[in-house]
């Protein structure tokens, strides 16, 4: 077995932001209990899985995280709301889980999956 990946980070320039935006659109209870406040999140034990890839022709070189959620167009909605901004509307991989991405307020891209399709 390979190593895991156990940790996901997302900066910006207004980081308290950033922070109030991934509360609100995931539930995490985010903790900036700390000199640099520095906010941090848990999540379970089965840690984190992770996919290397060629760009899209002409496409950025990115780090993107995944989230599991169980309605991908409510998410995108809910994203939108706090200020994010969907650049792929949900679809299926070919013999894959189904897919969406948007941006937070800072351009950061983050995916969704649909809950269910990773089993």
């Amino acid at each position: 077995m390979g190593k895991r990946i156990v940790h996901v980070e997302v900066i910006g320039k207004d980081g308290k932001k950033l922070q109030g935006f991934y509360s609100k659109l995931f539930d995490w209870a985010v903790d900036t209990h700390n000199p640099m406040n520095y906010g941090t999140f848990s999540s379970d034990d089965a840690g984190v899985g992770g996919g290397i890839a060629s760009a899209q022709p002409g496409g950025p070189n990115r780090v993107t995280f995944y989230v599991e959620v169980e309605d991908l167009d409510a998410y995108l909605e809910r994203a939108e709301s706090l200020g994010g901004k969907t650049i792929m509307e949900p679809s299926s991989v070919p013999g894959g889980p189904r897919l969406a991405m948007f941006t937070d307020p800072e351009g950061n891209i983050v995916g969704l999956i649909q809950a269910g399709d990773m089993d």
